[in-house]
């Protein structure tokens, strides 16, 4: 399948497919006239590649457990790796609502103040 067919199917631009092979996360052969051919399976691939995203994954991220998603695209990943994954994922997260809501309530403290003094100004 070349890249204008896989930008079809997977409704990700050229520049993208193109990004994601520089950075080791799609392989492509290269045929006799210089043009990618990817395998049917980087499509499925890609979708892999998405959902992480989606779920708060970043690309290096990604590129970190590739060797759990290549296993998971193939079906031979544990479950308990896959969820080891996305529980750090989940803790992660937790952590950064917990920073949120304490920097939430010291700009909410900050604006209670009297609005006669600065409310950058460093607390006393």
């Amino acid at each position: 399948m070349q890249i204008g067919e896989l930008a079809q199917v997977t409704g990700i631009s050229r520049d993208t497919l193109r990004y994601y092979e520089k950075r080791g996360l799609l392989r492509a052969r290269r045929s006799g006239n210089g043009y990618r051919d990817y395998p049917p399976e980087a499509a499925d691939w890609l979708r892999y590649i998405r959902t992480a995203q989606a779920l708060g994954f970043t690309l290096q991220e990604i590129e970190a457990d590739l060797p759990l998603l290549s296993a998971a695209a193939d079906g031979a990943a544990t479950a308990v790796a896959l969820r080891g994954a996305l529980q750090a994922k989940l803790d992660e997260i937790d952590r950064r609502i917990d920073g949120l809501q304490a920097l939430r309530g010291e700009l909410a403290r900050r604006l209670g103040e009297a609005m006669a003094d600065c409310p950058l100004r460093a607390a006393a």
